[in-house]
């Protein structure tokens, strides 16, 4: 075979596999650099260096900065100077343009679609590499003997490389060309995954309508504009993707959408982290250091938070306990596309976080800004990565969300882009008039004055911005608050109803008409923990070097913080904490839900004329009816969360006390009263006949609804299983599993004792009850070996597991079954009509779930 010949196979062999790659579903390998002319493919040849001023001509337009850029016809080149290669640079990319196909797959202008930490190096051959930085593992200490080990072990992926067109004029300066890699669908200035382009909808780029619209560079970033067109895929069927000629999962046109790539460096040396610690809620990143540990390996997590050091100058003020100015304040500008009679109140939300920054030594730390107009300041952007911003959206989504983006380095938060989603106003409108009507006149309509919904938008702006500062929810807040405090008009206003507006706290439901609270003691605000919080994040050391130093002084003031209650943190996730609830309120949901059903019996009779609008229908009406149940839906789930609760109190070895504590029995015991009284006994009250005659609901399905779930909640194998374990752990002062279902089956089936009809509200129930019951006896296949234990909270699962079926739940179950049928039998006999049908129904159920049923 003669030479020209294998050339020509090799490369018909190399395009053929990078088709076939295509054709799987993959993406074939490319190479951003261009060969030289009449080169052969596999020849190695590669092009040359040119003379700069023969790449960078004088048709070039250029604009200095972080990396120069030069745009020539229809070419885009990099300059980077020695400088800058080696340095990591984060990557944040954007849509900021979406056109209503994107908006209906959620997609918004301002919407984070990627990020990552890029580094440019130079490589053989007069290339530039472009490495993708992971630091999921990680040394940041480059004098220990681990260090270079560890980057042996851990080499970083070439993500690209591009050719070096040409050398700039004082040698310390590569040239290379950009335009191709810009073109592509690259995972790196681009979509960061295929999930994160499925979730628009999105499918494969369409290059013949895509393009670049500008670089634009600064002295510490580049931004580029690009216009993409993808195809666009079907949204899945709500039949499944198998179901033929039901759609789903096929090509629907396209999508055409303008996106923004932010290139920011990073500081060449990082901020001085600070360890994360679960008793103070922050937001971490982290990664794996095989430094700390002599003896193995270490986890290490680090708080997120902005890098706020006094200037220079006023360091010694700073020691002595003045308040001093920040380097570097944190600020936030508010959308141009903001309704101006908003502005206000966001900027307030922004501002009002100065007082706690003060805490940690710091004046003016936080502000807001409107952003400056085009002829203003022309080169200003909203999607400049420099720039942190509240971005306002078309949206009908009722929310708001506070993203940032942080060095994995060091946790420092580089810039944030806030959501505001247009259609949270309903979201706090219907809020605050199901919690607040029955006190707040100001409440009762379906349009709130502009004074009133700027106060609640303040409220949410502030939160969303909590967010931003590195906080996480702190759902356990408001437990630390004695209910009846939330009805003193003197104690209330002065400190707020939850000590966090990190909580979800939402608004005093407790406080009754007679109390006279006025909003002061009504709307969130930025409380005793948040300012805590913020002092702990933010204080400065100046006098020590690393994180491990802070740890003493930090340690001492945690400990110090938990002789206050209110400066507790419940964190979000712990499924088990009764303390730790969203969307509640006080020390006690037993007392504060009753208030809180004695304010919604007020709203519901008043709710036809309150929802009434001119020319209008009952559209409003049938909103509201729904927002008033959820809310009544909520109150049970706050007390039903005591049975089989298991309180958390995170410490360290140095505080008293045990992290995890059983509820006491008696606060379960007064949990199931409750639940008996509320809504066990039928909730006649939520069945109102003018409203339910007007709108598309049924009151004997509504009360199912709520029932059905909140039995599913208590008969859950989580909650049974705890309550065994806490039989085996506390003996006969705990709250047994014999005691959930003796307290059940008195409120559940009470006619059975008198032998009173059974109407169908309680017919429903009790058949609810036992199909639950049953359910757990024969579960689906899929479920049968459910996990119920797996080595205890925080630590290693044990193995092996056991499972319901090793467990007592199926004794109990089977055995209550067997009494329940006992009981029914008896009593159906005494039945009559609809009664006697429902019982003998029962009994029948139970005993082919048993196996035993009579011929």
């Amino acid at each position: 075979m003669n030479k020209k010949l294998l050339t020509i196979l090799v490369a018909v062999s190399a395009i053929s596999f990078a088709q076939a790659q295509v054709r799987q579903g993959g993406t074939a390998p490319t190479d951003s650099t261009r060969r030289a002319p009449g080169a052969a493919l596999g020849s190695g040849v590669r092009a040359q260096p040119k003379p700069y001023d023969q790449v960078i001509t004088n048709k070039a337009s250029t604009r200095k900065g972080m990396i120069t850029t030069h745009k020539i016809e229809d070419k885009f080149f990099f300059e980077i100077a020695d400088t800058t290669l080696g340095r990591d640079i984060l990557v944040v990319s954007r849509i900021s343009k979406s056109g209503s196909d994107v908006r209906d797959a959620q997609g918004y202008a301002g919407d984070q679609i990627g990020s990552a930490v890029i580094r440019f190096e130079k490589g053989p051959n007069n290339r530039i590499f472009m490495r993708k930085i992971s630091y999921k593992t990680y040394g940041p200490d480059s004098t220990t003997s681990m260090y270079q080990s560890l980057k042996n072990s851990n080499i970083q992926a070439i993500a690209a490389s591009f050719n070096i067109a040409a050398y700039t004029p004082d040698k310390k300066g590569s040239v290379i060309d950009i335009t191709d890699y810009l073109n592509s669908d690259n995972d790196i200035f681009y979509f960061s995954s295929p999930m994160a382009k499925t979730r628009f909808r999105l499918g494969a780029q369409q290059a013949d309508r895509s393009y670049i619209v500008s670089l634009r560079s600064f002295p510490t970033n580049v931004e580029i504009n690009t216009v993409k067109t993808y195809s666009q895929t079907a949204a899945p069927s709500p039949f499944g993707a198998a179901a033929p000629g039901l759609g789903g999962g096929g090509a629907s046109g396209s999508s055409t959408i303008e996106l923004n790539t932010s290139l920011v460096i990073l500081p060449k040396v990082p901020m001085k982290a600070r360890y994360f610690d679960p008793r103070v809620g922050y937001f971490a990143v982290g990664y794996t250091d095989f430094d700390l540990n002599p003896q193995g390996v270490k986890e290490i997590e680090l708080i997120k938070r902005w890098k706020l050091e006094p200037k220079p100058q006023d360091l010694a003020k700073y020691k002595r306990g003045e308040l001093v100015e920040p380097i570097k304040p944190i600020v936030f500008y508010i959308d141009p596309a903001t309704p101006k009679k908003w502005i206000p109140y966001l900027k307030a939300g922004v501002n009002d976080w100065a007082k706690a920054f003060e805490k940690a030594g710091f004046k003016n730390a936080i502000m807001a800004k409107e952003a400056p107009t085009y002829a203003q300041d022309s080169t200003w952007s909203i999607d400049d990565a420099r720039h942190s911003a509240i971005v306002y959206k078309p949206s009908e989504i009722a929310n708001a969300s506070g993203p940032s983006i942080s060095d994995p380095r060091s946790g420092e938060i580089m810039e944030s882009h806030i959501n505001w989603f247009h259609n949270v106003q309903k979201l706090v409108h219907d809020w605050y008039m199901i919690q607040t009507a029955a006190v707040d006149p100001r409440a009762r309509k379906m349009t709130f004055s502009d004074e009133l919904m700027g106060d609640l938008i303040r409220f949410v702006s502030s939160h969303e911005v909590g967010h931003t500062l590195g906080l996480r929810h702190n759902y356990g807040s408001s437990s630390t608050v004695p209910v009846e405090n939330l009805r003193d008009k003197k104690w209330v206003e002065a400190n707020g109803h939850t000590p966090s507006i990190m909580d979800y706290a939402r608004f005093n439901y407790v406080a009754q008409p007679e109390d006279n609270i006025s909003s002061k003691g009504l709307y969130p605000r930025i409380g005793d923990y948040d300012k805590w919080a913020i002092e702990w994040g933010y204080k400065y050391f100046p006098d020590t070097k690393t994180p491990a130093a802070d740890v003493p002084v930090l340690n001492k003031m945690v400990i110090e913080s938990a002789k206050n209650r209110r400066l507790w943190f419940g964190t979000e996730t712990n499924a088990d904490d009764p303390h730790s609830q969203n969307e509640d309120l006080s020390d006690n949901a037993m007392v504060a839900s009753t208030y809180g059903i004695k304010n919604l019996k007020v709203i519901l009779a008043n709710l036809p004329t309150w929802t009434k609008e001119p020319a209008d229908g009952y559209d409003n009406l049938s909103n509201m009816y729904g927002q008033l149940t959820a809310q009544f839906g909520r109150y049970m789930g706050h007390v039903a969360k005591n049975i089989g609760g298991v309180y958390e109190n995170p410490k360290t070895v140095e505080q008293a006390g045990e992290v995890y504590e059983r509820t006491p029995a008696s606060t379960q015991k007064e949990a199931m009263t409750f639940l008996d009284v509320q809504l066990f006994k039928t909730p006649m009250w939520l069945i109102n006949k003018p409203i339910l005659d007007n709108i598309d609901a049924d009151g004997l399905e509504v009360v199912g609804r709520l029932q059905n779930i909140t039995i599913s909640r208590l008969l859950s194998t989580s909650t049974l299983t705890k309550l065994i374990s806490a039989e085996a752990a506390d003996g006969a002062s705990a709250y047994k599993i014999t005691d959930l279902f003796s307290d059940l089956n008195a409120s559940i089936f009470t006619e059975l004792k008198s032998n009173q009809a059974i109407d169908v509200y309680r017919r429903n129930l009790q058949k609810s009850y036992v199909d639950k019951l049953i359910s757990i006896l024969k579960p689906a296949p899929a479920s049968s070996a459910t996990v119920v234990f797996s080595g205890g909270r925080g630590g290693a699962t044990l193995q092996p597991s056991i499972t319901v079926a090793q467990s007592d739940v199926l004794s109990v179950v089977k055995g209550q079954l067997k009494e329940l049928d006992a009981t029914i039998e008896t009593s159906a006999n005494a039945a009559i009509g609809l009664s006697k049908y429902h019982l003998q129904d029962l009994s029948d159920r139970i005993e082919s779930a048993l196996d035993n049923k009579k011929d």
